[in-house]
């Protein structure tokens, strides 16, 4: 029997809360959004919450979604009853920007890392970071021994974050980027240091594309429910 972990599917959307939304009740808000949170964590293994609005202008919530890949039709059930869940709320709560991909073991380093985000825990980090990654077309070209020491130089400084999570998952002919990389930090400003450092790693040359990148905060369902109703009378 293989010791293999079986894949690990991760599925990021950004979500906005439109006008008929906003038209809604204090009360009938809050109980949308409880209503639709609950209806999409129904559908996967894990589900956390964070909030974007205020740190970008395209959306105002953020979905994290977790789901075993136990067979090969496992995604297809996923994105089946995602779109279910998500259709009875559509006419308030719309998808804006969709991310998703597979984990798999790395090509770069065999040890399993310390600073590994564990996505079927319920402890979160308060931050997360998360954009789409893609090398050059020059990267896969390189010898196999130089492309690995760019990566020791990478690895090496995240290292130095130890602070700092990170979860890789793979999204090559699944979507326009070949990755999703994924932080989870208690300080942003320490993981802007770290993003900072690895701007001069010779590595750098080989990226075609890291952007859009989503910053947001995790929040609890009763937190963000609450926050819909408006401001408490005093």
């Amino acid at each position: 029997m293989s010791d293999t972990p079986k894949p690990v599917l991760g599925h990021f959307t950004t979500y906005r809360l439109t006008s008929a939304f906003w038209g809604l009740e204090p009360e009938v808000r809050a109980a949308k959004a409880s209503a639709w949170f609950s209806a999409l964590r129904a559908t996967a293994d894990r589900a956390h919450l964070y909030l974007t609005q205020g740190i970008e202008t395209e959306s105002d919530v953020l979905v994290w979604s977790t789901v075993t890949v136990d067979d090969a039709s496992a995604p297809g059930r996923y994105f089946t009853q995602r779109a279910t869940a998500e259709n009875g709320f559509r006419d308030v709560i719309e998808p804006a920007h969709i991310l998703w991909g597979v984990t798999r073991p790395s090509d770069y380093s065999r040890a399993k890392s310390t600073q590994e985000v564990d996505p079927y825990s319920d402890e979160r980090s308060p931050y997360l970071v998360m954009y789409p990654f893609t090398k050059t077309a020059d990267w896969y070209l390189l010898g196999r021994d130089t492309r690995q020491g760019m990566m020791n130089e990478h690895i090496r400084i995240g290292k130095e974050f130890r602070e700092i999570t990170q979860l890789l998952l793979y999204s090559f002919g699944l979507q326009d980027q070949e990755f999703v990389v994924v932080y989870e930090t208690d300080d942003l400003t320490l993981f802007s240091r770290l993003v900072y450092d690895l701007r001069d790693t010779e590595a750098r040359r080989y990226t075609k594309g890291d952007t859009p990148l989503h910053t947001a905060v995790h929040i609890s369902a009763e937190e963000w429910a609450a926050s819909l109703g408006g401001p408490t009378a005093s």
